[in-house]
């Protein structure tokens, strides 16, 4: 079996090894529930144990994985209340970046927000990868949040960034039709009403975008709980 890990470069070990582990996480190496055991980790990235832990420690700040004396760290489970919690928190941030991006975005933002649009089009007519598709989309807002110029909006944005990709892993790998049959479409219109200068109908997408990804989830969820 192949090393999911690369050796960690020598750039500050705690953070390299924290991105790996990350990488291998969303690459779904380590699904929702799986185990995170220093000892391997260690050897796989060649680092020390005390690197590996201070990794997962920035990780565990992130809300990607969990620590517990008894269980040691785990990858976060993808639970209804944790999808209630995160994207009421995600719903209220997207209105706010994108009203905000709506006053200050340049020519220039909104053609490279139609470039990631156009990238996400392409995906889907080659074959639409789920996690290709959501790295385009989690870069469409990324470039919202940095087009809105509000660096502590940013702050709270990467807060729980690394949670979004992982719910929408999830939500995705339990139904990729949902995701696909929206994404661009969703994207598009969030463009449009930028250019468009409509901030009541923006923010009233914006959140309907967030509350489409958590009702498409819950409903997965449910189906698989039950």
């Amino acid at each position: 079996m192949s090393n999911p890990l690369p050796r960690a470069a020598r750039r500050g070990l705690a953070e390299e090894s924290a991105d790996r582990i990350r990488d291998a996480i969303f690459a779904g190496h380590f699904p929702p529930g799986a185990p995170l055991r220093e000892v391997e980790l260690a050897a796989s990235l060649e680092v020390s144990r005390g690197s590996v832990r201070e990794g997962l420690a920035l990780l565990e700040r992130e809300g990607l994985v969990r620590s517990a004396w008894h269980r040691g760290t785990t990858v976060v489970e993808v639970t209804a209340e944790d999808v209630e919690e995160v994207y009421t928190v995600r719903a209220a941030l997207d209105r706010l970046a994108a009203t905000t991006a709506l006053r200050r975005a340049t020519a220039d933002e909104l053609a490279a927000l139609d470039r990631l649009v156009d990238a996400m089009a392409d995906e889907l007519a080659d074959g639409g990868d789920g996690p290709r598709l959501l790295a385009l989309d989690i870069a469409f807002h990324d470039a919202v949040y940095a087009a809105a110029g509000n660096r502590r909006l940013t702050r709270a944005w990467h807060a729980v960034r690394s949670q979004v990709r992982l719910f929408q892993l999830r939500r995705i790998a339990l139904g990729h039709a949902h995701y696909r049959a929206r994404v661009v479409a969703e994207h598009r219109e969030l463009v449009a009403l930028l250019r468009a200068g409509d901030a009541e109908a923006l923010a009233r997408v914006a959140e309907e975008h967030v509350d489409s990804a958590r009702r498409g989830l819950l409903a997965h969820l449910s189906r698989v709980d039950g």
